[in-house]
């Protein structure tokens, strides 16, 4: 049975192409990529080796050759942290670890201060499961007319992956699905929530599916939305990650000058104040 870890280093072999690496072409190949030999003699360890990693049979790389396959595989810093990531969860599933709580959907209070004093600008706390726990009337008078808010217990990734409105709200879909895949990576529970094996896979589909495995660190630019009155909106993100409740709190600031004047109008047109779920 694969890892994370093992997945994660099979996908980015299979999206090196050789001669990108200097690599002289060895004719046709049964799989794309690098091959595993190439990878094994350039992280200076065996092919039996990478192979049990890649395989989950071996849980716990060194340092020294999580350093190396980083190397060989020419990851950015990003990918760096991500490998980082995936070598401490995949030891603590081979250690036994206790199942780690669902991640927290309560808000605490000075969380919820710190939105209110935000007003009436647009942010949001969220969890790594995509939960939309509280938002300010600046969030909602942007978001209100996605449908986004319109359930009890709104989930952005949920909304993103199956809401029939989400592909025209989001100019990039494919970039803010490919966030909201590996931010999954990052919860508490990512791999035995029974929300995401029961509830969100069946009816995501394998546009989800895929995207999850594909281990892709987003690189979160502007976000772009296609909103159904105020039109084109650009909106840079600023977020304050929350370690001690496992949540982030957002904040959707204009980039240009036309989104900021459409903004002031939504904002003028909004009513409503601080909404949390618990």
């Amino acid at each position: 049975m694969g890892t994370p870890l093992g997945d994660f280093i099979r996908t980015k072999r299979d999206s090196i192409q050789p001669e990108s690496l200097g690599l002289p072409e060895r004719g046709r190949r049964r799989s794309p990529g690098l091959r595993r030999s190439d990878l094994a003699v350039r992280a200076g360890i065996s092919v039996e080796y990478l192979t049990r990693i890649e395989q989950g049979r071996d849980r716990n790389p060194s340092v020294p050759i999580v350093n190396s396959l980083a190397d060989a595989l020419s990851l950015d810093p990003a990918e760096r942290n991500h490998l980082r990531y995936l070598v401490k969860i995949t030891g603590g599933e081979c250690a036994g670890r206790t199942r780690p709580a669902p991640p927290a959907r309560e808000v605490r209070a000075t969380v919820r201060e710190t939105l209110r004093l935000l007003e009436p600008g647009i942010a949001v706390v969220t969890n790594r499961l995509g939960d939309v726990l509280a938002w300010t009337s600046g969030y909602a008078a942007v978001l209100g007319a996605s449908g986004l808010l319109d359930t009890e217990a709104p989930n952005l990734t949920r909304y993103v992956f199956t809401h029939p409105a989400a592909r025209a709200l989001f100019a990039d879909w494919a970039d803010v699905a490919d966030e909201q895949a590996f931010d999954l990576w990052l919860g508490p529970s990512v791999e035995n929530s029974e929300w995401l094996s029961t509830e969100l896979a069946p009816v995501a589909g394998p546009e989800f599916t895929s995207r999850l495995n594909r281990h892709a660190v987003p690189r979160r630019g502007v976000l772009r939305l296609d909103h159904p009155t105020a039109g084109e909106l650009r909106l840079l993100r600023e977020t304050m990650e929350l370690p001690a409740d496992a949540q982030q709190l957002v904040v959707l600031l204009a980039a240009d000058d036309a989104t900021a004047q459409a903004l002031d109008q939504l904002r003028h047109r909004g009513t409503g104040h601080l909404r949390a779920i618990s």
